[in-house]
C-alpha cells in the first residue's frame, strides 16, 4: 500500500477552480478537501487513477459553484508519496 502525506493551500475564491484543475492534472492526488476560513470543511472528494474528463466535470462544476460564495478557503490535499 502507497504511503500518503497531506498538504494545504490557502486561496481566494475565484482561483478555486483552476486549482483544483491543477492538481487533478497532476496524478498523485488521492482526496481533496475545501474548507472555508474557520476551518469548516465544505466539501470533499477522493480522486482514483484515471479519473478524467466527463467523471471530473460534475465536480468541477460544483467547485465553481462553491467559489462563487467564497472568499478565502483552504485546499487540503491527500497525495502518494513517490515511490
Amino acid at each position: 500500500m502507497a504511503k500518503s502525506f497531506k498538504e494545504s493551500f490557502s486561496i481566494n475564491g475565484e482561483q478555486l477552480v483552476n486549482k483544483v484543475k491543477e492538481l487533478i492534472e497532476e496524478g498523485n492526488v488521492r482526496k481533496i478537501s475545501i474548507h472555508n476560513k474557520e476551518g469548516k470543511e465544505l466539501m470533499s472528494f477522493p480522486l482514483t487513477v484515471g479519473v478524467v474528463g466527463a467523471v471530473i466535470a460534475p465536480v468541477l462544476a460544483a467547485v465553481g459553484g462553491l467559489a462563487a460564495l467564497l472568499g478565502e478557503c483552504t485546499i487540503s490535499v491527500e497525495r502518494d508519496e513517490a515511490p
